[in-house]
């Protein structure tokens, strides 16, 4: 069957999770009788023995997993990932921008310890313990990945990893690529996680600031900026965290951390196979913790929540 192939990946794309630290653990979520039965709907209907030959051939084999359970399942779990598949369908086939956004994991800067091997002609001497206090700083590494183009934007922060940062990145990704390579664009989709500088529930301080935050991006683009967020314990379902991080991990591997310039140097050589590449800036932007927010500034946020799973699903419109 011609289409066989192209509907299989089809079908395991949105049911796909990654390791952001090795690019080579993937594994999905969907059983072998889900894959066939979701093939049968795209019209190349198979056994499950064919899908098993399938899965082999695109190197899912059965493991045991270690460590990697997950510490709970959200009753709505799977309506998400329907309706995060769907939006971006829609997106994509308007030529709207669909950009997957997280933060990596933070890193101390000095003579610490990294995972991975290198040539070297000699033995690599580093501290025995991560102490933060011998650090000389710390690098916090924010990606965009641009799910359409196979692209990744990376800014190294050296302050604090806040709403205000990620906008910022946005704001700068807009302004230097998706303007002219979305010039049609009447809206952004953003996938993120509910942590972080991206949370989704809207009972603290740090979800209000989140929100206006990203009624000011709206204002700067001038456009309505739709977010979903994936489900708890299901962040390494979000695109970035399988097609953009361990790339990045994988361009790092062994090397000392020695300034934020070595790890900018070291992250632009990630490419892959399929084409990824990378942009890497810095950002020496001091971002402030524990802001305020007025209740004028929390009545100016134009959020308009969708009606299905409204928490984690809405749109931030422009104000004017």
């Amino acid at each position: 069957m011609p289409h066989l192939e192209e509907n299989f990946l089809r079908v395991l794309q949105d049911h796909t999770a990654g390791d952001p630290m090795r690019q080579d653990v993937k594994w999905t979520d969907l059983t072998q009788g889900q894959i066939a039965d979701r093939l049968a709907e795209a019209g190349t209907a198979v056994s499950t023995t064919v899908v098993k030959q399938l899965l082999r051939r695109h190197r899912y084999v059965k493991r045991k997993a270690r460590k990697s359970k997950a510490m709970g399942q959200h009753r709505h779990r799977n309506q998400q990932f329907e309706n995060i598949a769907r939006l971006k369908r829609e997106y994509l086939a308007a030529g709207n921008p669909v950009v997957s956004m997280d933060t990596k994991k933070k890193e101390l800067l000095g003579n610490f310890y990294r995972e991975g091997r290198l040539y070297t002609q000699g033995v690599i001497e580093t501290f025995d313990h991560d102490f933060p206090s011998a650090a000389s700083g710390v690098v916090i590494p924010h990606g965009l990945y641009d799910v359409q183009r196979n692209r990744g934007h990376v800014n190294l922060g050296t302050s604090h990893d806040t709403s205000e940062f990620a906008c910022d990145c946005l704001l700068d990704w807009w302004e230097r690529f998706g303007r002219t390579q979305y010039p049609r664009a009447r809206s952004l989709l953003l996938l993120c996680d509910g942590g972080g500088s991206n949370p989704a529930d809207t009972v603290r301080a740090e979800q209000h600031l989140f929100r206006a935050d990203m009624q000011r991006l709206a204002d700067a683009l001038g456009l309505e900026v739709r977010l979903a967020h994936y489900p708890p314990y299901a962040s390494k379902y979000n695109p970035i965290e399988h097609r953009l991080f361990p790339h990045l991990s994988r361009a790092c591997r062994g090397v000392v951390f020695t300034s934020v310039d070595r790890v900018a140097a070291l992250m632009r050589k990630a490419r892959t196979r399929p084409g990824l590449s990378v942009v890497v800036d810095m950002v020496d932007k001091v971002y402030a913790t524990g802001r305020k927010l007025t209740d004028a500034a929390k009545g100016a946020i134009r959020v308009v929540r969708d009606a299905i799973l409204p928490r984690w699903n809405y749109r931030i419109l422009p104000s004017m």
